[in-house]
């Protein structure tokens, strides 16, 4: 099935260059099914690129998903157009009655600061509260992993001694887990960040289970019981070329980077990278929306709300 989106929306016309059904919203209307609605926090920088690499991965299922896009109420982003926010984004006030079968909390180039010192967190924790009783699963990806962890379990950040950048691989180690049922034994994922969560304070909360982990990387992905809250440190979402565009715009600002690990080909940065986690990524988001949100959300999303997390 198709991805339901705004047609006019940037993401459209490269998700059908792609061969990747976009439905119009009037000819979803005309469908008898409900459509899975995913809210998307877009606290990316380059909102455009980050919806775009999202939409992609929810719309390569049999599900009939419906997309809306939300931003911070009082950030103005300094890298996407004003019409695009104007025209696509709604803020926490416009949705903060309607309930989703699931939501996207991404990630935010703010890992350096102490949660409480980002400008937009005490609305980013009232997002995170409202979820519980309005989102039946909530995807958090790197620094909203990190947040999400932090304002709900009390798992702490921690900063690495140098940015961990670039391709690694990881297993899973939950065996029984049905986010990645269908995975190879090792699968690759990129990572660009500058903090991470142990595994020591993971365990110390009853609720979190560990699914999957890297030597190289880490934890990875963390779950509650049920998924109703999933925490992914990595970027699955991202295209081939995201962690060159990072590595090049860094250098160009005269900063300490190193080149990304197993990306480019024997490390050099002249030649294309070569992307190995698609297949891994589309599973993933593939198992998301069919396992904990198609197949456990009610059908009056508006039930949500009596189902207690662990």
């Amino acid at each position: 099935m198709p991805i339901n989106i705004p047609s006019d929306l940037p993401a459209v016309k490269i998700l059908e260059r792609e061969n990747i059904f976009v439905m119009t919203q009037g000819r979803a209307r005309s469908q008898d099914i409900r459509p899975l609605r995913i809210l998307i926090l877009n606290l990316m920088p380059v909102k455009i690129v980050t919806e775009t690499q999202l939409a992609r991965l929810l719309g390569n299922t049999p599900l009939q998903v419906e997309l809306e896009l939300m931003a911070i109420s009082d950030h103005v982003p300094k890298n996407t157009p004003a019409e695009h926010m104007l025209a696509f984004y709604k803020n926490f006030s416009q949705v903060r009655d309607q309930y989703f079968d699931g939501m996207i909390i991404t990630g935010a180039p703010v890992e350096h600061l102490a949660f409480e010192e980002v400008t937009y967190w005490g609305e980013l924790c009232e997002i995170m509260e409202w979820s519980k009783s309005h989102v039946h699963s909530t995807f958090h990806i790197c620094w909203g992993a990190n947040a999400g962890l932090y304002y709900h379990y009390g798992v702490p950040k921690i900063h690495l001694p140098k940015k961990l950048f670039g391709v690694f691989q990881h297993r899973v180690t939950h065996k029984g887990s049905i986010l990645f049922r269908g995975s190879d034994d090792i699968f690759m994922v990129p990572h660009s960040r500058h903090a991470t969560v142990m595994k020591r304070d993971i365990r110390k909360v009853p609720a979190l289970k560990i699914l999957s982990e890297s030597y190289e990387a880490g934890v990875y992905a963390i779950s509650t019981d049920g998924g109703r809250q999933l925490f992914i440190t990595g970027h699955s979402e991202y295209d081939p070329d995201t962690l060159a565009q990072e590595y090049f715009r860094d250098k160009k600002q005269g900063l300490a980077v190193e080149i990304p690990c197993n990306y480019f080909p024997n490390d050099d940065i002249k030649r294309s990278p070569i992307c190995t986690w698609r297949s891994s990524a589309n599973l993933l988001y593939s198992n998301w929306l069919n396992y904990f949100v198609y197949q456990q959300t009610p059908f009056d999303a508006r039930n949500i709300s009596d189902m207690p997390l662990p």
